[in-house]
């Protein structure tokens, strides 16, 4: 194997990606602010908060937007400090699964990757098909584009095409319209909620918003409570995908630091953001029943009354720009967790996807994430967008936060022995790891249970249109991954394979590895 060492000299974020036994390939061009940016719009309060509201009306009602979003947000951020410690130790694109394979075993990093890549299909999926409802109900106020489910998938295919075009030909303009994206989202924010505060002539009032309660769930027989906790969907889902800030760790310059606090931030900001949104909606609504009637189109029924239709479609606007950044955010993200996964060989057709282009960019890991989400929401052809939507984001959630876990568990197993970075928790990191896999676990469950009494398989009005199959599609992906690993991988995937190693004296040496075999070798015999 040929070798040569490295004369250039090394940054500090490039020594420190060489310590953990990769190269540099992707550009650093990124800020601490474009990583905090790129994280912030993902979770996009104007994506998840809105094309949820209808969600949280429904199972809560306004008393759900007053508190629902505030309790979530709290556990939200426990998970992100958790988080963060380790973006801070491990800068790296593989991010969960890299931290995973480090801290315990391949095992670990395998199902950990497996569970963050179905979770960054979902996300995308979950994000672009909202961008495409609400961008049909804009083009609908503005001319008669059509409002029936084809339409809205014709809307969807068009996104996809655009972000992932976006993010193969021109990922210097991604970087800058993240750029812009952050400030849109907090002057969007801003301008609606002053918009909704003034302009409207009449409000709800405080005990209204903070007490009223609503419960069009369809199931009989149980609590407010447990109506009220599935409402957190609505806040847990747009909390999703700031793990971007990891995955973009090698593009982003002072790395160790930029990813602990872009993680972070995206969630703080955020929450206050988006709380002070869904508030000032709430108190603009002047038909409740109106409202909770309109489904994924609460939103616009809630703008329509305040504002009227200019004013609407103002508001609309905002919110579909905003949505269109968060969605060119997501491939970004996803593509690069798959192109890492890839460069450890861990997907099938790896080479492929680990392929750079003269750019730098993972285009062919992109146009497969773009594929994947087009797929995941494929059965929305069908005319059932509300059990599909539902779906894909409870997918999205449980499968990036069981994704964002594992890692946690293991540094919480590995107690002392962890060997933190420049941004650590000290001894805060026991009792804030703990709380995180208590409501992960809390969670998991939770988004899976049935929603409605003819989702439930025992009843007698038993009806698979409304029931709700994230189980089933984490039993298959799960199932089948978990036969690959114990039938094949377990002899073949070590986990993060090093490109380079450093030398005595603090030098790379660039060793080129063997060209991997275009399939993973035969499984040996069992010991």
């Amino acid at each position: 194997m040929d070798a040569s060492v490295e004369t250039r000299p090394m940054t500090d974020d490039e020594r420190r990606l060489a310590e953990l036994g990769y190269k540099q390939e992707l550009n650093r061009r990124m800020s601490g602010f474009q990583n905090f940016a790129l994280s912030f719009t993902i979770i996009s309060i104007l994506s998840g908060a809105l094309t949820l509201y209808g969600t949280g009306i429904n199972y809560g009602g306004p008393i759900q937007q007053a508190w629902g979003w505030p309790i979530v947000s709290v556990f939200v951020i426990i998970v992100a400090l958790s988080m963060a410690e380790l973006a801070s130790a491990f800068p790296t694109a593989g991010g969960l699964y890299w931290w995973a394979s480090k801290l315990g075993s391949p095992a670990w990093g395998w199902f950990t990757g497996w569970f963050n890549l179905i979770g960054q299909v979902a996300i995308t999926a979950g994000i672009d098909y909202g961008a495409a409802i609400f961008t049909t109900t804009l083009l609908n106020l503005v001319f008669s584009y059509g409002n029936d489910t084809h339409h809205i998938m014709y809307a969807y295919v068009a996104i996809l095409v655009l972000h992932a075009t976006l993010n193969i030909f021109n990922v210097r303009l991604v970087g800058v319209l993240n750029h812009i994206s952050a400030y849109w989202h907090v002057v969007g924010v801003a301008v609606i909620a002053l918009v909704l505060i003034i302009v409207p002539d009449h409000h709800q009032s405080v005990s209204f918003v903070f007490t009223k309660t609503v419960n069009n769930s369809g199931l009989s027989g149980v609590s407010f409570v447990f109506i009220f906790m599935l409402g957190f969907l609505q806040a847990q889902y747009t909390y999703t995908g700031y793990d971007a800030s990891a995955h973009l760790s090698e593009e982003t310059h002072d790395a160790s630091r930029s990813a602990a606090k872009g993680v972070i931030n995206s969630v703080l900001v955020s929450a206050i953001a988006g709380w002070v949104l869904i508030l000032a909606l709430t108190f603009a609504i002047k038909d409740l029943t109106k409202v909770t009637g309109a489904g994924s189109f609460a939103v616009t029924e809630v703008l329509d009354q305040a504002l009227g239709k200019t004013g609407a479609e103002l508001m609309l606007f905002i919110a579909v720009v905003g949505q269109l950044f968060c969605g060119m955010s997501a491939i970004t993200s996803a593509s690069r967790m798959l192109f890492a996964f890839s460069r450890d060989r861990a997907v099938p057709g790896h080479r492929i996807w680990s392929h750079l282009n003269k750019d730098h960019v993972p285009s062919n890991a992109v146009m497969l994430i773009a594929f994947l989400a087009f797929l995941l929401a494929a059965p929305a052809w069908s005319g059932n967008t509300l059990f599909v939507y539902a779906a894909v984001t409870s997918v999205a959630t449980i499968g990036l936060y069981v994704a964002y876990i594992l890692p946690i568990i293991l540094r919480f197993r590995a107690g002392d022995k962890f060997d933190p970075g420049p941004w650590s928790l000290g001894r805060w990191y026991k009792p804030l790891n703990i709380i995180s896999m208590l409501w992960v676990l809390f969670i998991s469950i939770l988004f899976i249970l049935p929603t409605t009494d003819a989702a439930v398989p025992w009843n007698s009005g038993f009806d698979h249109k409304v029931a709700n199959y994230t189980p089933l599609v984490f039993l298959v992906v799960i199932g089948a991954v978990s036969i690959w690993w114990w039938v094949s991988a377990r002899h073949w995937f070590k986990g993060p394979i090093r490109t380079i190693e450093m030398d005595e004296l603090g030098r790379v040496i660039d060793e080129k590895p063997a060209s991997p075999p275009s399939e993973p070798p035969p499984a040996a015999a069992p010991a």
